[in-house]
């Protein structure tokens, strides 16, 4: 077997009512429980990778804009991405400080 394909025993404890849908969905797909977790496993992931990937795309956008309103808009997409439900600053100072950290943070310097 490859290392690629190496498989490795992994004990995971589930809350009872997730325990119960993975069942439920493995059942539907005629699955086991053990691959539908995999599957599951597996497409967290590459939600995971692909949404950090439109953050750092939008990041770069926000940063390269030059023009306020957008720069302002795209640092209000990158808030809500960042803490979920977010209020942006009133003031475009305000605004743009924020987003100018929040590019330090994701950037550096």
């Amino acid at each position: 077997m490859s290392t690629a394909n190496k498989t490795v025993r992994q004990s995971v404890s589930l809350p009872a009512n997730v325990a119960a849908q993975v069942r439920n969905l493995a059942r539907t797909r005629r699955l086991s429980s053990n691959r539908m977790l995999v599957e599951l496993i597996e497409n967290g992931i590459e939600a995971e990778k692909r949404k950090q990937q439109e953050f750092f795309e939008l990041a770069e956008r926000f940063r390269s804009a030059a023009d306020p309103k957008e720069a302002k808009r795209l640092g209000d997409e990158l808030g809500r991405m960042v803490f979920g439900s977010f209020r942006s600053a009133a003031d475009p100072k305000e605004a743009k400080r924020l987003g100018d950290e929040l590019g330090r943070m994701v950037f550096g310097s």
